[in-house]
């Protein structure tokens, strides 16, 4: 990938760590850990790749789930941050 081409970000930069061994963490669950090389996932087939941050998805959307489900206004009093879709 060039420079200038990602466009994803973590939102709260302290977390980068945790979804980085997150990744890992589920990786290794589908099977897929043993393909990885250090930080290269070259070897990892698209639909591998694919499998984890999916499952990425659907652990934090569960967890996001939860904790609406146990104090709701926490979470729906945090102000928005990232692309609002605003035009201002």
């Amino acid at each position: 990938m060039g420079s200038g081409q990602k466009r994803n970000r973590v939102l709260v930069p302290e977390a980068s760590r945790a979804l980085y061994d997150f990744k890992y963490q589920i990786a290794q669950e589908l099977g897929v850990g043993k393909e990885i090389q250090g930080e290269y996932w070259g070897n990892v087939p698209s639909r591998d790749a694919g499998a984890v941050g999916g499952n990425m998805v659907r652990k934090m959307i569960a967890f996001a789930e939860s904790q609406l489900t146990s104090n709701a206004a926490a979470v729906t009093n945090q102000p928005l941050i990232g692309n609002t879709n605003s035009k201002g």
